[in-house]
């Protein structure tokens, strides 16, 4: 009797020791030590002599991630070449899982190449994930003679759906993360406020960090909204005047009357509105980084004493006769064409040469469509926290979206679109940002799609909701009917958020209804 309490209690402590260890697993914050993990714990608790897992994601049929329990990368590729992957693909399209005690008696498998090379026996493959399932759990032999047990079954599948969510979450990151081509530039150049990881970032980074520690002039172009006060700031704050003030001077803000005053600073009297002295920029900014926005909207006779200031680095306050050195670095900025507004004669020729030493030019939106996803978490997250509103996560789909609309107004413009987006979320309770927040009006059909992309994505979701419905929902056959893997039509039900009470539906319904009773009026007419 004691003997059965004893086995009875070391199988509970076994259990609870399962489960914890399972929970511990969502404190893995990498894919390859989560993998290494999971691996280790389904063979412990299975005793399995083969463990192998893949994972797949939405980009190809082939699996991305796979690894084995304590192999080298050479062992990995003998497992992968000895287990079925007939089995594997069974339970990834089936979504359950199969198991047999003798894969090369099993009628199932015994015709497979792979089973019957190596005479697989015991087998027990679970699905990780359901609707559809991101990869699989298989297990092969055993270290004590006999069959995986019912037990271990269960095991099985509590350990792929625990491990699904997780597994999930990271090679969704590690996806998304992809190559950081910045990564290297980031290493000389501290810029944390700066998202992003592509090509095109990282060429301006690079070119920014070229010039940061140099007591060079530079002069940021590109379109408004991408942030060139922004890199401004940080080739400020990577320069031998870190410690220096920043000044910044929006000269398309200023009236023109004023705009020399405020560069220059004024003595009291030296024009109507100067009631007592007045500190400039320049002033201001000694020492440091003077910020100029908009340089191109300054007045010829600003344009004049700029020059001046650039070539001598001395300058003469409105109504003073003094002469004063600026010990400043200039860094300009402008969204014009200045090569056009000088043949205009518009803006000074010499000056556009003097300003025009190292320029940066920073790319839009569309050059950088690989940064969206993360500058749209960013955006989530920074407007969650200004607004005290609980955390949201963002849907792929919203990202997807996001990643193909046209942003003319870029950076500031899918920054502002995305503030919207959350308190739109918020209002609706959602935990999540869908892609109805970030484009109500397309969601409502008020407004055309953005570009070929999204309208593209437009009609495959009409296209799928229509064949669903006509099917009844019955996934199998309209997988059969679009000439679908299963497992696809699942990732594109989940991928367009289908549900079988989307807008749009009844519709749907009425026409597929309609159909069938115009086939059905057709038949009786030929049969009379």
């Amino acid at each position: 009797m004691d003997g059965a309490v004893t086995a009875r209690e070391e199988g509970l402590a076994s259990e609870r020791d399962f489960y914890r260890r399972l929970l511990d697993l969502g404190s893995q914050d990498e894919l390859e030590p989560l993998l290494d993990e999971a691996l280790a714990l389904i063979v412990e608790v299975t005793g399995a002599t083969t463990a192998y897992l893949e994972l797949y994601d939405d980009t190809t049929s082939q699996p991305r991630y796979w690894k084995g329990f304590r192999l080298s990368d050479r062992d990995v590729a003998s497992i992968r070449a000895s287990i079925s992957g007939g089995i594997i693909s069974r339970a990834i399209s089936e979504g359950r899982t199969i198991e047999t005690p003798s894969a090369s008696l099993d009628e199932r498998f015994a015709d497979l190449g792979s089973v019957r090379q190596h005479e697989i026996q015991a087998v027990l493959c679970a699905p990780v994930g359901v609707q559809p399932p991101i990869g699989a759990i298989y297990l092969q032999g055993r270290a004590k003679p006999g069959t995986f047990t019912a037990v271990d079954r269960e095991r099985a599948e509590l350990f792929a759906r625990q491990l699904a969510p997780l597994a999930a979450r990271l090679v969704h990151r590690a996806e998304h993360d992809g190559v950081d081509h910045t990564r290297e530039v980031r290493e000389r150049l501290r810029c944390p406020e700066i998202v992003g990881r592509s090509k095109a970032l990282a060429q301006l980074l690079h070119e920014a960090a070229n010039v940061a520690h140099l007591e060079v002039d530079v002069l940021i172009t590109g379109p408004s909204g991408t942030g060139k006060s922004m890199l401004a700031r940080v080739i400020a704050e990577n320069s031998p005047r870190r410690d220096g003030p920043f000044v910044e001077l929006n000269c398309a803000a200023i009236p023109e009357t004023l705009i020399e005053s405020e560069l220059f600073g004024a003595e009291r009297g030296a024009h109507s509105t100067a009631t007592r002295r007045v500190t400039g920029k320049v002033a201001a900014a000694q020492g440091g980084t003077l910020f100029l926005d908009e340089v191109g909207e300054l007045s010829a006779g600003a344009q004049a004493k700029l020059l001046q200031l650039l070539e001598t680095r001395e300058y003469h306050p409105l109504g003073s006769a003094t002469t004063i050195h600026a010990d400043v670095r200039i860094v300009s900025a402008t969204n014009a064409n200045l090569e056009e507004r000088v043949a205009a004669k518009q803006f000074r020729e010499d000056l556009f040469y003097r300003l025009h030493v190292m320029p940066l030019d920073v790319p839009g939106l569309e050059a950088r469509r690989a940064d969206i996803p993360e500058l749209v978490e960013q955006f989530v997250a920074e407007a969650c926290k200004r607004h005290k509103l609980t955390s949201l996560a963002v849907s792929p789909r919203a990202l997807a979206a996001c990643q193909d609309a046209a942003w003319p107004g870029h950076t500031r413009q899918l920054k502002n679109a995305i503030e919207a987006a959350v308190i739109r979320a918020n209002g609706e309770k959602s935990p999540t940002l869908n892609e109805h927040h970030v484009f109500p009006k397309v969601a409502r059909g008020e407004a055309g799609p953005h570009t070929l992309q999204l309208a593209t994505r437009q009609f495959q979701r009409r296209y799928v909701l229509e064949a669903l419905e006509k099917n009844g929902w019955r996934v199998a056959e309209t997988a059969r009917e679009l000439d679908l893997a299963r497992s696809h039509l699942y990732n594109l039900i989940n991928d367009f958020e289908l549900r079988r009470d989307d807008p749009g539906a009844n519709d749907v319904k009425e026409g597929v209804r309609g159909g069938a009773r115009d086939k059905a009026r057709d038949k009786d007419k030929g049969s009379g």
